[in-house]
């Protein structure tokens, strides 16, 4: 009877994985819900910040990643050992902090870092987590209060380029380098990562979206 549970669970969250990549967020959240496991919950939180971020209007945004973190945190009640509840519960906060202002931005700065820490404990192959990090690392060392957080500049392209190794056909991976090289300056090496990401094949809705932002990104490249 547990082995059936568990393949029956399995089973549910293929489905709402499935959702999510044919980017049916809304549907995706909230069949995440309604599995109330560990996996599902983050499949939640995953959708919730694909919602928000790919679709949503603006007003909204914040109210959708406010879902996700919620999300997330009821399945790390679910699982402490939930590597992906982790990495959900960081994405939601970091996109949080845009929304908040800067003293409770920069107080959510440790625990991003602290659920991304976990969710590379738990799985240390998790390139996700691995561009989380790193732009953790270039948001503050940006604003200058890095030396607060122990965050450094120098941690910034190797974490990048080892996620792209785990996952080099992801195409997120590549956008989110060239807005950082981008940001540095680094014009001529952000054109190329994004020209890299359009060269892949996408396979989700979100990588379609994702595509969609590097050629907006690189056509505003002056």
């Amino acid at each position: 009877m547990a082995s059936f549970l568990l393949m029956a669970s399995a089973q549910s969250s293929s489905a709402v994985e499935r959702l999510i990549d044919e980017g049916r967020f809304l549907e995706a959240y909230e069949a995440g819900l309604r599995l109330a496991s560990a996996d599902g919950l983050a499949l939640a939180a995953k959708a919730a910040s694909y919602y928000a971020g790919y679709v949503a209007k603006d007003g909204e945004k914040a109210d959708w990643y406010g879902r996700a973190e919620a999300a997330a945190r009821r399945a790390i009640q679910a699982d402490s050992e939930n590597a992906e509840a982790y990495f959900e519960l960081a994405r939601a906060q970091g996109r949080l902090s845009q929304y908040r202002g800067i003293l409770e931005s920069l107080g959510l700065a440790s625990s991003i870092k602290e659920n991304l820490d976990k969710a590379l404990r738990l799985n240390p192959r998790h390139a996700g987590a691995r561009v989380a990090l790193a732009l953790w690392h270039h948001s503050l060392t940006s604003k200058n209060v890095g030396w607060l957080y122990g965050a450094n500049s120098n941690q910034i392209l190797p974490l990048f380029n080892e996620a792209i190794q785990l996952e080099p056909q992801a195409i997120i991976h590549r956008v989110e380098l060239a807005g950082v090289l981008a940001a540095q300056g680094k014009k001529d090496e952000a054109r190329k990562q994004y020209e890299a990401a359009l060269a892949l094949t996408p396979k989700t809705a979100a990588d379609r979206y994702d595509q969609e932002r590097a050629r907006r990104e690189l056509a505003g490249l002056r």
